[in-house]
């Protein structure tokens, strides 16, 4: 559904901006939507229009052109969050905000 979800958008934005040289797409399904609707209007990915996406699944590596994305680190966030909801049943104190570590993975789409 992302997929289609970002062809869509990115077949609507072409529309609007035919000069568009890059996008940063939400997720890495949406990029890979992205990346098919550019195909479609005939922009060769990297070299007319750079995609990066987000998340780093696993098949980001295997689309073509292989997809530059951002890799966040999941499983941290799954712990951090169950640790933030007990200590909030627990009536601790809990920030406001916690930052985790990104990271740009390069590949030959961005």
């Amino acid at each position: 559904m992302d997929a289609l979800l970002g062809s869509r958008a990115t077949a609507d934005l072409l529309a609007r901006e035919p000069g568009v040289d890059g996008l940063f797409v939400a997720n890495d399904m949406m990029a890979i939507g992205a990346i098919r609707a550019l195909r479609a209007a005939g922009r060769r990915v990297a070299d007319d229009v750079a995609v990066i996406g987000f998340d780093d699944i696993n098949i980001a590596a295997d689309t073509d052109p292989p997809l530059t994305t951002i890799w966040q680190p999941a499983a941290e966030m799954t712990r951090t969050m169950v640790d933030l909801l007990l200590r909030r049943v627990r009536n601790e104190d809990v920030p406001d905000s916690v930052l985790l570590q990104t990271e740009l993975v390069v590949r030959a789409s961005g």
